[in-house]
């Protein structure tokens, strides 16, 4: 019997020796279970991260050439117009000259062939005042232009 009673005394021990084993085994498998979960969670929320900050350069860097590009644009046609707005001023101010020495030319053939009788010399240094105010500011804003 004695040998009965420390056969079931071993098996007792060794059944709370396998328990105390098997307890630690399971927290141990436990602890590397959360250690790998918490790795790949922090894995997927760096990729995620790098993900995004590398989208966001492609679209920035998208962006910058497209404004590069928009404002190339405009700087062109905006000097395409005040090369046509100068042209433009050129051709008119040319225009009142020529017309202006006609004016002139026309005043000094009166002028000499008026006798005192008629004063129609006036009326035209007046006309001509007139054109030499508007040619010079024409020439005023072509100068504001440029």
């Amino acid at each position: 019997m004695n040998r009965m009673s420390d056969l079931i005394l071993e098996q007792r021990a060794a059944s709370q020796t396998d328990k105390k084993t098997r307890r630690k085994k399971g927290n141990r498998s436990l602890l590397l279970f959360f250690c790998i979960w918490l790795i790949i969670i922090c894995s997927g929320l760096y990729g995620a991260k790098w993900y995004t900050d590398r989208i966001q350069l492609t679209i920035a860097e998208s962006l910058e050439q497209q404004t590069a590009g928009q404002i190339a644009a405009m700087q062109q046609t905006y000097e395409a117009r005040m090369l046509e707005l100068e042209t433009n001023y050129t051709n008119d101010l040319a225009e009142l000259k020529a017309k202006v020495d006609a004016l002139n030319e026309l005043l000094t053939f009166t002028k000499d062939n008026a006798d005192s009788k008629t004063d129609n010399s006036n009326k035209l240094y007046t006309q001509l005042n007139e054109v030499k105010k508007q040619l010079n500011e024409l020439q005023k804003s072509l100068e504001v232009l440029k």
